[in-house]
């Protein structure tokens, strides 16, 4: 699909990082400068390898992001445009709807909190609705009532990572991408910077990174002043097995916790039909680890010695106690499940997939809420693309080609 690359040329932006918010950056900025060479540089063999091609395959609505905030105006115009682009080049996808479930009243006043970001970030048709109502939506459900979110939907996040890569080589034949090769460092000159990998040496006038679960790693090489650091969080997934398919017809949420700092576990219709049940959030010893018991050294002196990661855990001890003695108790997974729908049983969930994402620590163990994008000489840095970045990439790109056409003066 893609080809190797004469070292001599000169490409005018290079782009590192083939999840979707790098493809989608290298799709943008083909389409506003379809005259620039670009290079886009995957350390995998395969474009959407981590972040991206293991995440839930939602399009996120908007509903849970903090009002003009980064976050909330790239998901809602970012959702948009992806389901504009899954349509107009045969995506798979479906805008399917999903409900948001309150179990106990203590959940009300944070179920109205959501409801009002809704609002306030224009997401289309939310409306609250009672437990027969919910019922009728998601039979197997119990519930007191919730949120009925008809925009929220579900997509092949990978297949929509390759199409705007071939787009952007179907727009411009003197650009590259470029598979199975890890950028190891770069050397800034007057000019041109030269990016080394562990193959081959590429000249380029400006860089742009998307490094994902790297990112502040690729940052501090080109020496960005960053105080925070990467941690990444493994989440386990469940599936509903061929007889429980049909307790879950489309999405199922639960009212997130304010007290936890991810969304909690939830069900989710997946486009090939399976129903996914997860994830949980634990600590990984590897950043790029999809396993339970995967081990890097560098990654985990890299997290045990940082005072953000100690400062998170000692702030949420309980959470993280009961998130990891879940990612190894079935039956403790299957107690959380069933606080949503109380017939599912032990037959029905089998072990699934798992994915890793990168969360930007602070010091005092709080994680940098919403999307970062950072300016350095010759290098524009995403530095911190959580969820709901894959649903936003559209939007994201847009910003970062605001700050390109400035910044690098191409305009």
């Amino acid at each position: 699909m893609f080809s190797a690359l004469e070292t001599q040329k000169i490409y005018d932006i290079t782009i590192v990082g083939g999840g979707i918010v790098g493809a989608a950056s290298a799709y943008k900025l083909q389409l506003k400068y379809p005259n620039l060479k670009l290079l886009l540089i995957e350390k995998e063999e395969r474009l959407a390898a981590h972040q991206t091609g293991n995440n839930s395959g939602v399009i996120h609505s908007g509903l849970y992001y903090k009002p003009v905030s980064a976050k909330a105006k790239n998901c809602v115009d970012g959702r948009k445009q992806l389901v504009q682009f899954a349509k107009t080049y045969g995506i798979k996808h479906e805008v399917c709807g999903k409900v948001v479930v309150a179990v106990n009243e203590s959940e009300l006043p944070f179920m109205d909190k959501i409801f009002n970001n809704g609002l306030a970030n224009n997401t289309e048709g939310i409306e609250k609705i009672d437990a027969n109502q919910l019922k009728d939506i998601e039979p197997h459900v119990k519930s007191i009532g919730g949120i009925w979110v008809p925009c929220t939907g579900i997509i092949d996040f990978k297949g929509a990572t390759e199409k705007l890569a071939e787009l952007v080589l179907a727009k411009q034949s003197e650009s590259n991408i470029v598979l199975g090769e890890e950028v190891e460092s770069f050397i800034h000159g007057s000019a041109t910077s030269l990016v080394i990998t562990n193959k081959n040496k590429y000249q380029t006038k400006h860089l742009i990174f998307c490094g994902g679960l790297q990112a502040d790693r690729l940052a501090k090489r080109d020496h960005v002043k960053l105080r925070e650091k990467v941690v990444g969080f493994r989440g386990d997934y469940y599936n509903l097995t061929e007889q429980a398919k049909d307790k879950v017809k489309n999405l199922i949420y639960p009212i997130p916790n304010p007290a936890f700092p991810f969304l909690g576990v939830h069900f989710t219709r997946m486009v090939n039909g399976d129903v996914e049940c997860g994830p949980n959030a634990v600590m990984t010893f590897k950043r790029e680890g999809y396993g339970k018991t995967d081990f890097n050294i560098k990654d985990t002196l890299d997290a045990l010695t940082y005072s953000g990661t100690w400062n998170l855990l000692f702030n949420n001890s309980r959470f993280a106690v009961n998130e990891y003695r879940r990612a190894f108790s079935k039956k403790l997974f299957l107690k959380t499940l069933q606080r949503l729908i109380p017939t599912l049983t032990i037959d029905d969930i089998e072990p699934g997939r798992a994915g890793v994402r990168a969360m930007l620590l602070k010091k005092d163990g709080r994680m940098e809420d919403d999307f970062r994008i950072a300016y350095n000489g010759k290098s524009i840095h995403v530095l911190n693309a959580p969820s709901p970045a894959a649903t936003a990439c559209l939007s994201i790109a847009d910003s970062i080609i605001e700050k390109a056409g400035v910044y690098f003066n191409l305009d």
